[in-house]
């Protein structure tokens, strides 16, 4: 019984990190495409930048 437990344990911790893993791809994404519209988008200032580095 307790090998089959873990087993089950596994199965659900693999699928969560699998879920997570697939949130962090999609936030990812829409992070890229904020930051390079941001360049298509930026005002026209003496230094080009849309962000203050």
């Amino acid at each position: 019984m307790v090998p089959l437990l873990l087993v089950l344990l596994l199965v659900l911790i693999l699928f969560g990190a699998g879920f997570a893993v697939k949130a962090l791809w999609w936030i990812a994404v829409f992070v890229l495409v904020v930051w390079l519209l941001g360049f298509v988008f930026r005002p026209k200032a003496r230094t080009g930048r849309w962000y203050r580095w």
